[in-house]
């Protein structure tokens, strides 16, 4: 006995493991243990970055609708302020209350006009708690309130008007409107471009509370608007506080200014346990704030560990006594198996041994039984599985010369296949034209119908590609929006023609983005060998060349390219 085997047996006997009995019960337990609490880990760190994953783009979306909602909301009461603004009951009238020459029953006249059209203005929107009108100096001229309720105008108001900038303020309480207020103001001018003074506006937070209603998260979650410094402004939720009368802490406010891909874990203003993440409103000194409460958030992953942890516990009791019992009959046929494996191990594939038990050992004989015949079955088997791999190596390559949106020939392909049909066209000296088609103005509809629907343009575009060309031709995608068609044996004549049909077939087509018909054009450069170029390259930057001078020129045409220079190439 060698001394290592000498020194594990001794550690066996120490441990009271003499007995087969005993092995193969710590061995079974060893071989459930770890690989259980291994796969149970992997399984639970899988999880629990997947639900992290769902969890981020879930806030970080909602986050983005909200700050662009709110966004979109100030653009517009800017826009109708200004309408308001321009009107000419405001500025014909403003005019004569300040003109020094104008008698005293006029000027109360004007007043009491702009004062109606503010009042009519005010009853029309929801979004304005009060509509008046500030002279230069800060006076108060007019207001839809029945009383002047008074109003903080921003720091360099009034050289903002005098640029003719817009004025935001800052939001607070106004206490006789008994509301939380934001002031936005712009310049009131004549028109001969002088300043009368501005028109303030006094928004309320009625359509924000409506927006963060809509986005709200499930009922676990938070939607809330909060300054630079952290107070909170308005909430999905009711808040128990007095208006700003919340705030997040500076370390909560720094926390998530860091982390703005992904939300981080800490204590809301309320004191609960939350996930959330911020986002900054573009026109606005504001920060939109999703959060979902940490408990109820991960209350799927906390129920699959104490779920994987009863498993785990009742798994290993299980293994435990069914190795107990296999121990119990393992002797006697063990050494059976054992003959017969060697026997196998030689090389001798016509084993098959007797089943005398009809317990566990009896199947495991049933199994080696039929191991064997199956690795009889195996070496004959061998060719056919050699065939599937050779077949699913053909598909690995298709995989890497395709595109895998459109299913046309990636940029790889592309340039191989060039190669061959210059070579090709040099030996038969036979020209070919180049296609470079790209989309107009496609990262605008990917702005305004967002990229899946841009995703289903460029699928189509391919289809449409495909169809319109002979079968000998090739399509391929060069890169983002842009495509690009070989013709063999054609000159520049007819590839300008193709070129046109395919220009005006993709006028008349019909794409759906949002709900909504839209129209897509296309922009064309052709290129010729060798009309305009000996090699690859160079073919490819005329056919750009002119793709550029298309779209510089307008969009929606064909250009022909011109002859470019190769000796760097060709060298």
């Amino acid at each position: 006995m060698v001394p290592d085997e000498r020194s594990s047996t001794g550690f066996l006997s120490i441990v009271r493991l003499h007995s087969i009995k005993s092995k193969i019960i710590v061995f079974a337990l060893i071989a459930t243990i770890i690989p259980s609490l291994t796969m149970g880990w992997v399984s639970y760190v899988n999880n629990r970055q997947f639900l992290d994953e769902k969890i981020a783009q879930e806030l970080y979306s909602v986050t983005s609708h909200t700050s662009r909602e709110l966004d979109l909301w100030l653009k517009e009461r800017l826009y109708e302020t200004r309408v308001f603004s321009s009107s000419y009951v405001v500025s014909e009238n403003l005019e004569k209350i300040f003109h020094d020459k104008v008698a005293l029953i006029e000027k109360k006249m004007a007043h009491r006009r702009v004062r109606e059209y503010l009042k009519s203005v005010r009853e029309k929107f929801i979004d304005y708690e009060e509509l008046m009108v500030v002279d230069t100096q800060g006076n108060i001229i007019a207001t839809s309130f029945e009383k002047q309720t008074g109003v903080i105008m921003p720091q360099n108001w009034l050289q903002k008007a005098k640029t003719g900038e817009s004025i935001i303020g800052n939001p607070t309480w106004d206490e006789p409107l008994k509301a939380g207020i934001m002031v936005i103001a712009v310049p009131i001018v004549t028109v001969q471009e002088r300043l009368l003074g501005v028109l303030v506006a006094k928004l309320n937070f009625r359509t924000i509370d409506q927006i963060l209603k809509n986005y709200t998260i499930e009922e676990t979650g938070e939607l809330y608007l909060i300054t630079e410094k952290g107070t909170v402004l308005i909430s999905s939720q009711p808040i128990s506080s007095v208006f700003m009368g919340s705030k997040l802490s500076k370390q909560v406010i720094d926390k998530l200014l860091s982390h703005r891909a992904g939300p981080v874990d800490y204590k809301n203003y309320r004191g609960i346990a939350v996930v959330g993440t911020l986002r900054m409103v573009s026109r606005l000194s504001w920060g939109v704030v999703a959060e979902k409460e940490m408990e109820k958030a991960y209350a799927q992953i906390f129920r699959l560990r104490n779920l994987t942890i009863g498993f785990f516990s009742g798994l290993v009791l299980a293994i435990g006594l069914v190795a107990y019992l296999i121990g119990l009959n393992i002797v006697r046929p063990l050494n059976r198996l054992i003959r017969g494996a060697d026997k196998v191990a030689a090389g001798d594939l016509e084993v098959d041994l007797p089943v005398h038990s009809r317990g566990e050992l009896g199947f495991m004989t049933k199994v080696f039984n039929h191991m064997v015949a199956r690795l009889r079955q195996g070496r004959d088997e061998l060719a056919t599985v050699n065939q599937t791999l050779r077949q699913r190596n053909k598909e690995l390559h298709e995989l890497s010369i395709t595109d895998s949106l459109t299913g046309l020939y990636n940029h790889k392909h592309l340039m191989e296949t060039l190669v061959r049909e210059v070579r090709r066209s040099k030996r038969h000296q036979h020209p070919f034209a180049v296609l470079m088609l790209d989309i107009d103005h496609f990262k605008q509809f990917n702005d305004t119908y967002g990229h899946l629907a841009g995703d289903e343009v460029l699928r189509k575009m391919a289809t449409i590609f495909r169809d319109s060309v002979r079968g000998c031709d090739y399509v391929a995608r060069y890169g983002g929006e842009e495509f690009l068609i070989m013709l063999p044996e054609t000159g520049s004549d007819r590839g300008v023609q193709t070129a046109e049909r395919i220009r005006n077939q993709m006028a008349e087509e019909k794409f759906v983005g949002d709900g909504k018909t839209v129209t897509i054009t296309i922009s064309v450069g052709v290129a010729v060998f060798p009309e305009h170029a000996n090699f690859p390259k160079s073919l490819v930057s005329s056919a750009d060349t002119a793709l550029y001078k298309a779209k510089k020129g307008g969009r929606n045409q064909v250009v022909l390219g011109q002859q470019v220079r190769d000796e760097q190439e060709a060298a």
